[in-house]
């Protein structure tokens, strides 16, 4: 079910407010905003808002036993490329960035937002349809860049069926098949030369040494043959 509203200023922060409320948000029901007026990225940046986008959440209550509620990144991540796919055909150059971002031809399609809201994830999912912003030092895209871009209306319709879809996956085998899915449309192939900006300002450089099967982490070799886990953190 998706519910498209005209504005607001964030449907991550209307889901919370829903579940914060005890009115709750249903599993498969989305929703999609034309126009965000406070919409928000990861590590606190701000979301561009450009006519013609879509931006919308959805919530995934969180079970005991299941995989860990932060590896829902690559669920969506997958989701995000699994519709862009659907718009431009599998041939399109589309790739996966650790931790969650979705490239097309090298540059940002996407960005995800995850927050934990009273036994719930809110998934907040952007993704540039019709326009890209422009930020200093990063390359941008979006899907009219290659070809024409689909409606707001049935891309939402492509995204929610592919989100179900990767979502069922995760909850019934586990993170693992979801992280070798991730590795095959991944950026960087084992032992690719990689430099990560810790969120704590710290810069390190090595190469990529896979993902950490209990949670997604990146395994980052330095020269000296350790390894380093990383949790959070930007790759180049």
């Amino acid at each position: 079910m998706i519910t498209l509203t005209e504005q607001t200023g964030s449907t991550n922060a209307d889901l919370a407010a829903a579940l914060r409320s005890g009115e709750g948000w249903a599993e498969g029901h989305w929703l999609v905003a034309r126009r965000q007026t406070a919409g928000r990225g990861r590590q606190g940046r701000e979301w561009f808002d450009g006519a013609g986008n879509f931006m919308g959440s959805t919530a995934v209550a969180v079970g005991e036993g299941g995989p860990p509620p932060a590896t829902l990144s690559f669920v969506a991540a997958l989701a995000v490329r699994d519709a862009a796919a659907a718009a431009l055909g599998e041939d399109a150059p589309l790739a996966l960035k650790w931790p969650n971002d979705v490239l097309l031809d090298g540059g940002k399609l996407s960005g995800i937002l995850l927050e934990m809201v009273r036994g719930h994830i809110v998934v907040g999912i952007g993704v540039n349809l019709a326009h890209a912003p422009q930020v200093e030092g990063r390359k941008t895209a979006a899907l009219a860049d290659i070809g024409a871009p689909p409606s707001l209306e049935s891309f939402a319709e492509n995204l929610a069926a592919a989100f179900d879809r990767r979502l069922a996956g995760w909850r019934t085998y586990g993170l693992l098949p979801t992280l070798h899915a991730f590795l095959g449309q991944s950026l960087h192939a084992q032992g690719s030369p990689l430099t990560v900006h810790d969120t704590d300002g710290s810069v390190l450089s090595g190469s990529f040494a896979g993902l950490e099967e209990s949670d997604g982490a990146l395994r980052l070799r330095l020269a000296d043959g350790s390894e380093r886990v990383i949790r959070a953190g930007d790759i180049s």
